[in-house]
């Protein structure tokens, strides 16, 4: 066991949501975001598939890509709601909502991000895979000049 974590959580739809809403939170400035949000992508998909989540709708997309309009699948997991990327059946399926409204948000969690992704790595079985840190190339050695007085040979 990892003394990190002293008592593991277990995976109900309540510590899942809050762990997604702590990771997708760090996720937006994460150093590594890929990792994040495919964490939060694929326990969003899983409690999907085992019914603990639920597609509403689609939304317009607050930031498209290249000033195109986009939509997003809004989930709801628990009292949590998210967004996902739509493959092309959720566009036939599913409701449009129109504009995200803003008035509606999600409830404050406490969790530490580590808690979290530890949590979510368990749940979807995905890890994170650890560059190896790069080679640290020192500097070459600088010589000084030296300085001799006129008429004197080295």
């Amino acid at each position: 066991m990892n003394s990190h974590y002293p008592t593991p959580l277990k995976p109900t739809v309540a510590n899942l949501s809050q762990s997604i809403f702590t990771v997708n939170r760090h996720a937006k400035t994460a150093t590594n975001p890929k990792y994040l949000y495919k964490l939060k992508k694929a326990a969003i998909e899983k409690m999907l598939f085992e019914g603990k989540a639920i597609k509403v709708g689609l939304h317009f997309s607050e930031n498209p890509k290249y000033s195109q309009q986009q939509s997003d699948v809004l989930v709801q997991c628990g009292e949590y709601s998210f967004h996902i990327p739509p493959s092309k059946q959720d566009f036939q399926a599913l409701p449009h909502l129109g504009k995200l409204d803003h008035s509606s948000k999600n409830p404050k969690c406490r969790m530490p991000l580590n808690q979290a992704k530890h949590l979510l790595e368990i749940y979807t079985g995905i890890q994170e895979i650890q560059q190896a840190s790069r080679p640290h190339y020192r500097n070459p050695k600088v010589t000084k000049p030296i300085f001799k007085k006129l008429g004197d040979s080295y």
